[in-house]
Order: structure tokens, then C-alpha cells, then sequence
């Protein structure tokens, strides 16, 4: 067995959209996976699609906010799959508004999901990538980290976590463990979908007029993102660290 088939890895948010896609694409790459979200059940379908290709992979419920739920996620994926040393923190959500608009519990909960999620799953996984002399930390940032109308606690939470993702690689450098980050620009998932209920439009009409906007003049697929984090998590990208990869169909500002 290779080292690469050796490795596991651990993706947030992995029952649907980017981190399905995610986790589908490491297994392939011979990784174990275990796919996390907040619930278990939803990752049914993400894990049958490993295995049925022939793949390893464990349905793991927790909410990333939670210090003690991740504690017992990080314990039991050790157990159960070996050392995770590789990381990749998709968890996210929306609570979209103006700012005059937003609840503080619309903030609270992004960046708590968001930053706090990165932060304790980082936290916990570091250990074992430390003892392993090895690890690959991918964060999931976005377009949106620059700046976008209605969505100040998700930008400012996407911003974050390039400044969060800068720090772990100098941090952990030493230690053979290296810290990217993704930021995806328009990408065809449930919570763009969402985004365009928002706004009071259809999703196709929606997309369409997004890929009008992008230079390659399609919107990405959650496999285009895979494909980044693929890079970022393999064996040959141990050079790489502290960077933030726009993957977003064209350059941005």
C-alpha cells in the first residue's frame, strides 16, 4: 500500500455540493475519507458513492461549532479510519441580509459555522497530523471574501479564513504540515440556489446571467473545486502553503 492510499482525510460539510464532490474526488485519489455534517444520515449518499467505487469511507455526524461534538469526531475518525492528516473545511452556511437588516444571530451563526467550525476542526486534527510529520489543511474561503451586497457576515467570515489559513502554514510549517485555501467564485450548488431564491429569481436565469459575467462564460461545478483541493492535498504540494487560489473562471480584483 502507498502512503497516498495510507492517508485520511476529513472533509467538513460533506453531504452535498463542494464537499461531496470533495470527499468523492480524495477517495479516488486513495484517500479514507470520513464525511462529516451536521447530520449523518445526509451523508448516506456521499459515502455509498465511495464505496460503491470501491473506496473507504465513514458518515460522521457533528456540528463543527461545537467544541465537544468535534472532540469526539476527530476521536472516533482516529479510531475508525486512522489519523486524519488531511483536512479540508467545507462546513458553511448563509443567513444573507443588508446590514440594517441582519440579527445578531444571523452573524453569530456564520461566523460560528464558519470560523469557529475551521478553527476547532484545525485545532483537533493538527495533533495527529503533527505527530505524522504530515498534513494538509484546505479552507474553504470565497469570492465573496472581497467584498459582496447582502453579505457582510459571510464575507467577512470568508476573509477570515484567508487570514486564519495564512496563519496555520506559518505556524505549522515546521511541523510538515501545510494550510490553503480555495476561494470559489460562482459554483451551481444548493446554496447559490438559495441565493437565487433570495433575490427573486430562478436558478437557471440565475446562472445564466452569472456566466455572462465570467470570462470562460460558464458558472463552475463542484468538481472544479475538487479539483483545486485535490492539488492542494496531495503528496507533491508540500512547497505550497499560506496561499488563497481564486477558482472562479477568471481573474478578480
Amino acid at each position: 500500500m502507498s502512503t497516498t492510499e495510507q492517508r485520511v482525510a476529513i472533509v467538513t460539510g460533506g453531504a452535498r455540493g463542494i464537499g461531496a464532490a470533495t470527499a468523492v474526488r480524495l477517495a479516488a485519489e486513495g484517500r479514507a475519507v470520513a464525511v462529516l455534517d451536521l447530520d449523518e444520515a445526509a451523508c448516506k449518499d456521499t459515502v455509498e458513492k465511495i464505496t460503491a467505487a470501491g473506496g473507504t469511507a465513514l458518515a460522521v455526524g457533528c456540528d463543527v461549532s461545537d467544541a465537544e461534538q468535534v472532540e469526539a469526531a476527530v476521536a472516533r475518525v482516529a479510531e475508525e479510519l486512522g489519523a486524519p492528516t488531511i483536512l479540508v473545511n467545507n462546513a458553511g452556511v448563509l443567513r444573507d441580509n443588508l446590514l440594517f437588516k441582519m440579527s445578531e444571530s444571523d452573524w453569530d451563526t456564520v461566523m460560528n459555522v464558519h470560523l469557529r467550525g475551521a478553527f476547532l476542526m484545525s485545532r483537533a486534527c493538527q495533533k495527529h497530523m503533527v505527530d505524522a510529520g504530515f498534513g494538509r489543511i484546505v479552507n474553504l474561503s470565497s469570492s465573496s471574501a472581497l467584498g459582496n451586497r447582502g453579505q457582510v457576515n459571510y464575507s467577512a467570515a470568508k476573509a477570515g479564513l484567508q487570514g486564519f489559513t495564512k496563519t496555520l502554514a506559518i505556524e505549522l510549517g515546521k511541523f510538515g504540515v501545510t494550510a490553503n485555501a480555495v476561494a470559489p467564485g460562482f459554483i451551481a450548488t444548493d446554496m447559490t440556489a438559495a441565493t437565487a431564491a433570495r433575490v427573486g429569481m430562478g436558478f437557471e436565469d440565475f446562472q445564466k446571467a452569472a456566466a455572462s459575467q465570467i470570462p470562460v462564460q460558464r458558472v463552475g461545478r463542484p468538481e472544479d473545486i475538487a479539483n483545486a483541493i485535490a492539488f492542494f492535498t496531495g503528496e507533491e504540494a508540500g512547497f505550497v502553503s499560506g496561499q488563497v487560489l481564486y477558482v472562479a473562471g477568471g481573474p478578480l480584483d
